[in-house]
């Protein structure tokens, strides 16, 4: 078992009280992975202290020299891979090729910022009078919090840390107890790049007591958000209060569309891929399958062929497709989903219970589930599962599943398989949701292109990575210059 700390001020220190959590490995619960403070408000308090102590020494700092620091945190990471990797599925449990691609994504986000330093600031604009100067300049906010979920645990902070960095503002930052390691990991990496103390702090604890006090504390300029709806709510409410700026992103319902012409072994593979991929415990994944009758009788009989083959089990194990989910919390209620969507009236099709012979008794695994025969009048068709999960929506054609997918309040990621360029187009622009792909899996993003959802998935005010995320994490000043006399 590792032990980590709060980062205060450039000291690894323990929560005031003493108090601390363990987390365990959610593919074999015999294995205690890791050990972190049990902070509160006062914790994240003095966090918050030594973040403002630190700002103007940082902010001061130029881009460029700050890139270089994110430059060497990516070489860092790089050099670490493997082990960060066998890291992430213990505390996680995602399959290792996952937690390596996802530690990859890490560094090259890392890598993508160090570039951007070289590009920040304003531009000059012309101005109506001789001999004036008008320009604009950016300039960080100062101290920003930042939110992280489970599920993601290296990528996410990543690209949230990187830009914020990058931009000179200083960071206290709560990763979900449920995966905490790899901040401490990022943590460390930048500490050994040369980040100076106090631009980076670290708290883990309770959302109700330490993301609280970022939320509330008036000291924090900023506020990033990955996770829940109701959470990410609650939050923006708290922030509205005190003006500040708030980035929220909150998950979604994603649709795939298979239309009659798609090719049918294509559309199962992309289906297969997004929905059991990372346990389906990704904002992106795909969870609701919305089918043109007239292929869903072979669609539902190559996706059920294709889902029963997958072979669940420890992330570390070569071979693996699908690992646990991350909890028993979160088994328990998929679980749930799928004997309520039963109740309901859809069909089972294949999964939906528990895996716990042998090995497996040991960790929170599950069957791949496909549900068939859902209406849109189900939980399981509006709700967002979080889990191994596919209910399979049926439609007569094409404008009746842009009119399904768009029914629900959230707008996150959603695809479509079709080999008519028309449709695909007006699918495009019709569509409700911030990703949008055309013969792709719902999940996988280029961390060069902006990412946000609509609705209730998002603040949908600032987009995440790509160039334009630096701008959630400052301002711009409009200065004019009289030089005429």
């Amino acid at each position: 078992m590792q032990k980590y700390l709060n980062l205060i001020d450039g000291e690894w220190l323990p929560a005031k009280s003493g108090a601390v959590f363990q987390n365990i490995n959610p593919a074999d619960r015999r294995e205690v992975v890791s050990e972190f403070p049990q902070s509160d408000a006062e914790d994240t308090a003095r966090a918050i202290e030594a973040a403002q102590r630190a700002f103007p020494s940082w902010s001061a700092t130029t881009s460029v020299a700050r890139g270089r620091i994110l430059g060497k945190v990516s070489q860092i990471l790089e050099s670490r891979k493997s082990e960060l990797a066998e890291l992430l599925t213990r505390e996680e449990g995602k399959t290792l090729a996952e937690s390596t691609g996802e530690v990859q994504r890490s560094a090259d986000i890392f890598r993508f910022f160090s570039g951007i330093s070289y590009t920040l600031g304003g531009q000059t604009i012309p101005h109506d009078l001789p001999n004036n100067l008008l320009y604009t300049s950016r300039h960080p906010l100062g101290v920003v919090g930042l939110i992280t979920p489970w599920n993601f645990p290296i990528a996410i902070p990543a690209w949230k840390l990187a830009p914020a960095l990058v931009a000179g503002n200083c960071v206290v930052i709560k990763p979900a107890s449920a995966a905490p390691a790899l901040t401490h990991e990022i943590a460390k990496a930048l500490i050994e790049a040369g980040l100076p103390k106090g631009a980076l702090n670290i708290i883990t604890g309770p959302g109700s007591t330490a993301g609280a006090e970022l939320a509330t504390n008036r000291a924090v300029a900023a506020l990033s958000f990955t996770g829940s709806q109701k959470v990410g709510a609650t939050i923006y409410t708290q922030l509205a209060g005190r003006m500040a700026r708030a980035q929220m992103e909150m998950g979604g319902k994603n649709p795939t569309i298979v239309l009659g012409d798609a090719d049918l072994d294509l559309a199962v593979n992309l289906v297969v891929r997004a929905g059991f991929g990372l346990t389906g415990q990704a904002c992106t994944a795909t969870s609701r399958v919305i089918v043109e009758k007239s292929v869903l009788e072979p669609f539902l009989e190559k996706l059920a062929a294709k889902a029963t083959a997958l072979k669940v089990g420890n992330g570390l194990t070569q071979g693996i497709d699908m690992g646990p989910a991350v909890s028993q919390q979160q088994l328990d209620g998929n679980l749930k989903y799928v004997a309520d969507a039963i109740q309901e009236g859809a069909t089972l099709v294949t999964g939906g219970s528990a895996l716990t012979e042998g090995d497996l008794a040991h960790g929170y695994f599950m069957q791949p589930t496909v549900l068939s025969n859902v209406t849109p009048e189900m939980r399981i068709a509006s709700e967002e599962v979080f889990g191994p999960v596919l209910a399979v929506l049926s439609v007569d054609g094409f404008d009746e599943a842009i009119r399904l997918a768009n029914s629900v309040n959230v707008g996150l990621s959603a695809s479509i398989v079709t080999k008519d360029l028309k449709k695909a187009m007006l699918y495009a622009d019709r569509i409700e949701a911030g990703v949008v792909k055309v013969n792709q899996i719902s999940t996988g993003l280029a961390l060069q292109a902006p990412f946000g959802g609509v609705k209730g998935s998002s603040t949908d005010s600032f987009k995440e990575q790509g160039p334009g995320a630096v701008e959630f994490y400052s301002r711009l000043k409009t200065v004019y210059l009289d030089y005429s006399s």
